[in-house]
């Protein structure tokens, strides 16, 4: 069934029939391609048939179909949808790296802004990308401490055992924005108790990780081929995310033993 067809169908299709249509499908309260606009163009006026096959077309989207050719979209493939447009609208990511931001494990849930929000706190959890460039912005200790309230005999530890580096720069040590990220995320774990030298066990495996995926690609890496490339830095991209949710969820799995 073509675009066309589709819309006009819809479009001109009685209530009773598109009723119908949903009933046809297994799937609990399933929604035809029209109710779907429907009920999310108050939050994305722009939303629209098209638009929705077109994600369906970046295999983003995975609706069932009834034997008529109606395509009917379970609650899971409502909030798929709802986060994709929010990731667009509030982020700013291209299709590219919302792939692989649901690969890792991005749910809707994840995007909820606190009340009164202005989704600023939903910008701060993007992840650093490999393809972030070199040159970005830098940071002196001091800002690096302003920012995250670290202690900075924390930061010098860290520099110590290798977990962040550093730039001297003119005499002074300057960081990227992924070492500050890192300054901060253990400032969090040095509430517990957690100092540099028990870090030594991420870096180690950050390191591995890093080595199995470069083994995997590194062929096309070094490619001088432009095209291929660019595919095998996407692919790192999206393996990077999808090893990230896995070791999340080897990690939960373990951490239910301790709890019982």
């Amino acid at each position: 069934m073509t675009l066309q067809d589709e819309e006009a169908q819809i479009a001109g299709a009685p209530e009773a029939e598109l009723v119908d249509a949903a009933a046809e499908a297994p799937l609990a309260k399933a929604m035809t391609i029209g109710a779907l606009c429907k009920a999310l163009e108050q939050e994305f006026p722009d939303i629209s048939i098209s638009k929705i096959r077109y994600l369906e077309d970046q295999k983003l989207l995975s609706p069932k179909r009834t034997p008529g050719g109606y395509r009917l979209y379970s609650p899971g493939d409502v909030a798929r949808l709802r986060t994709i447009l929010r990731l667009q609208r509030d982020e700013f990511l291209p299709l590219r790296v919302i792939r692989q931001e649901l690969a890792s494990g991005r749910t809707e849930s994840d995007l909820a802004a606190p009340s009164g929000g202005d989704g600023a706190s939903a910008r701060r959890k993007r992840r650093p990308s490999v393809t972030a460039p070199a040159n970005g912005a830098l940071y002196s200790l001091d800002d690096v401490v302003e920012e995250t309230r670290a202690d900075p005999r924390l930061v010098a530890e860290l520099e110590d055992y290798g977990v962040i580096k550093g730039e001297n720069r003119a005499g002074t040590k300057y960081y990227d924005e992924t070492e500050r990220e890192i300054v901060r995320a253990v400032t969090e774990l040095a509430r517990y108790g957690v100092g540099g030298r028990n870090l030594r066990a991420f870096r180690t495996s950050a390191d591995r990780e890093a080595a199995l995926l470069q083994q995997i690609l590194a062929p096309a890496l070094r490619s001088r081929n432009a095209k291929r490339r660019q595919e095998a830095i996407e692919a790192l991209e999206n393996l990077a995310a999808v090893t990230t949710h896995l070791k999340h969820l080897l990690l939960i799995r373990d951490l239910r033993k301790i709890v019982g």
